[in-house]
């Protein structure tokens, strides 16, 4: 008799949690074992709600339509889960007989996940992670699907805000990028440079202690060079204390909010340097444009939501997905299963053969590493300048 799939995505969506989700209904569909395909819709928090949608029943023409949805297409939360909750959750598989749990997220989303296959262990009722996440900080795996259409569209960003800037050489721009405790997403903006000089002139990453004198110091430098500077920093910047750089201005149970890291950095150049100066920050643009979205990205995506229930129909459990890269001149990986309790709430951070000696750059160790994950080359631009 077959039995029915429950997918829960959690946290902030990427260009292609749905491409995931596709290649769960897409391995449902040919799989006699697997029944129905529940979708949450609205995250954790409609597990208790019952709010199921059957997403076998859609004619494969819209289901592909999937792969190029931004967000989430069942939506998703940040929905506080506590102990009696996970002993709920059990009672409600059973009742829409649903024998495989697949959570699609990032380290709370997997934390979950741990939690709820303790409680279901014994039950025969298999669960398994899907890793998600823009910031690249699950551990246990070469990379996540979703960090590499947010590293494509921060490139991209950096590569055209740089060409503004080179037109008018008349100010210093800080470019903010998303992931608070690792700078994978800032690092990948190195990937906007075509030669050497290109934009942008410094990268700042949360691997590593702010130093406010050295970071005027570069600014000066630069500026007194060539005029305009792209610096590209991480909303998570912070100092030698491990304090951020800019005071909280909101304090909850759970969260602490800080102002903009760009707006602080721009003012801080305008009143030390005298140099004009402006902020920009791409933030949720940067995880939701399909425009941008990278094809391998996508891809693995698919992959990645494919073998989830794959293992879970073998009998896996407790388990995600992770991706491990094949050794060679030519970009290849191979999914591989992580013991969920590895994984749980655990950051991978930026290890230090990527960061530069001085901390304001990448290596090239890292551009090698990242340019794969992109999908190839930058959308190309027909650019007057380079022939003057």
């Amino acid at each position: 008799m077959s039995q029915n799939v429950l997918v829960v995505h959690g946290g902030g969506p990427t260009a292609v949690i749905n491409a995931s989700l596709y290649g769960v209904i897409e391995e449902a569909k040919r799989n006699p074992e697997v029944g129905k395909v529940y979708g949450a819709i609205g995250g954790t928090g409609a597990i208790f709600s019952e709010t199921f949608l059957d997403l076998t029943s859609f004619e494969d023409d819209k289901l592909k339509l999937l792969l190029h949805t931004p967000a989430s297409a069942i939506g998703s939360s940040r929905y506080p889960l506590y102990e009696k909750d996970y002993e709920k959750m059990a009672e409600i598989f059973r009742k829409y007989d649903i024998k495989y749990v697949l959570l699609n997220g990032g380290n709370g989303t997997m934390d979950a996940c741990g939690h709820i296959y303790e409680v279901c262990r014994n039950l025969d009722i298999r669960v398994v992670g899907i890793p998600k996440t823009i910031d690249n900080d699950i551990a246990m795996t070469d990379h996540c699907p979703g960090y590499g259409s947010a590293a494509r569209y921060i490139a991209a960003s950096a590569q055209e805000v740089g060409e503004d800037i080179k037109s008018l050489p008349i100010h210093v721009c800080i470019m903010e990028a998303m992931g608070r405790n690792a700078g994978w997403i800032t690092a990948a903006s190195a990937l906007a440079r075509r030669k050497q000089g290109d934009a942008p002139h410094l990268i700042y990453l949360p691997e590593r202690n702010f130093n406010e004198t050295e970071f005027l110091e570069d600014v000066s430098r630069l500026y007194e060079k060539q005029g305009g500077v792209l610096v590209v920093v991480s909303e998570g910047l912070h100092n030698a204390n491990g304090e951020s750089i800019v005071p909280p201005i909101f304090k909850t149970e759970r969260a602490v909010y800080y102002g903009d890291v760009s707006s602080h950095l721009a003012n801080l150049v305008v009143k030390e340097l005298g140099i004009k100066a402006r902020s920009e920050k791409p933030g949720l643009c940067g995880r939701a444009s399909v425009a941008l979205q990278s094809p391998v990205d996508r891809e693995e995506a698919r992959m990645a939501g494919i073998q989830a229930l794959r293992s879970a129909v073998e009998g896996k459990s407790g388990v995600m997905i992770g991706f491990e890269r094949i050794p060679g001149d030519i970009y290849q990986i191979q999914p591989k299963l992580v013991p969920i309790k590895e994984v749980m709430l655990y950051e991978r951070k930026m290890p230090d053969t990527y960061i530069n000696e001085r901390g304001n750059d990448v290596t090239e160790e890292f551009i090698n590493w990242c340019k794969p994950l992109i999908g190839g080359d930058l959308p190309e631009f027909l650019n007057f300048r380079d022939y003057i």
